[in-house]
């Protein structure tokens, strides 16, 4: 068993790694579904298992898994009648504009400045997501056309940063539908999620056409993260911090000792 584990490679990457990446997924998907935020254990996940390839390549194939999931998620939001089209069409377009320029971006900036920026970022992100907060129920009101800009002008800067990183996305463009353009909690999770799935859509193609996606293991863990999202959404767990918080805390001192040890130690990983 071992050595079929060990043996059998996909896209080059040992079968054991790939089934040690799924479960990284899976939780990062459950955490999404429970309190939003996944891409913090996922990206850590992608970035210890392929950690023998370049960087791009950890956060290309991440957007192949999570964006799979964002379909299904999204899917149930349109169904619902959740998205308003008027203010959420064009800030599609603009996400998905954004998070070509935010991934090409990423392609030109030194791999290992991307791990510097990587320790100071995810750290904060995690902080800002595990916040616990209360969105309001109904829209306050607000001019339609300061709404309209918040709305568009947010999707593109955070589908930049989506494009350029991804973790806490939905987080960040929560906040600003609900704190800056005054959406109820219901229409602002629609948007969120017609917003984030066309940045991811955006980075995907982007990563896909500079061949940074191994496409084998991202499908096969997109299959984790489809039933992460499942499972997650279908307990609804209140007290789901209690499960989140410890894991996003040690998957952040896991990748922290791994990327800390390659900066200071290089000839001991080479």
């Amino acid at each position: 068993m071992i050595s079929f584990l060990t043996d059998i490679t996909v896209d080059g990457v040992a079968l054991w790694v790939v089934l040690l990446i799924c479960v990284g997924v899976f939780l990062g998907a459950f955490m999404d579904a429970i309190a939003g935020g996944g891409g913090i254990i996922t990206v850590p996940t992608y970035l210890m298992g392929l950690s023998n390839l370049p960087i791009y390549n950890a956060l290309g194939t991440n957007k192949l898994s999570s964006g799979i999931g964002t379909i299904f998620s999204t899917a149930r939001f349109i169904h619902q009648g959740l998205v308003d089209w008027r203010l959420f069409a064009p800030a599609v377009i603009l996400s998905l504009t954004g998070s070509v320029c935010g991934t090409w971006l990423q392609h030109h900036t030194p791999a290992v400045v991307l791990k510097y920026l990587l320790l100071v970022v995810l750290p904060v992100v995690a902080f800002i997501t595990l916040r616990t907060r209360k969105w309001p129920d109904e829209t306050a009101p607000l001019d339609p056309w300061l709404r309209r800009l918040i709305i568009w002008g947010s999707a593109f800067v955070i589908g930049g940063y989506d494009g350029y990183y991804g973790p806490g996305t939905g987080t960040f463009m929560m906040i600003a539908l609900v704190r800056f353009a005054k959406l109820d909690t219901r229409h602002a999770a629609g948007g969120v999620k017609v917003v984030n799935l066309a940045s991811n859509l955006g980075s995907l193609f982007t990563a896909l056409r500079a061949g940074y996606v191994l496409v084998g293991v991202g499908l096969i863990s997109s299959v984790a993260s489809i039933l992460g999202h499942y499972i997650g959404a279908g307990l609804a767990i209140k007290n789901g911090s209690k499960i989140v918080r410890p894991t996003v805390i040690a998957v952040l001192l896991l990748l922290t000792v791994k990327v800390g040890s390659e900066l200071l130690f290089p000839e001991f990983w080479s």
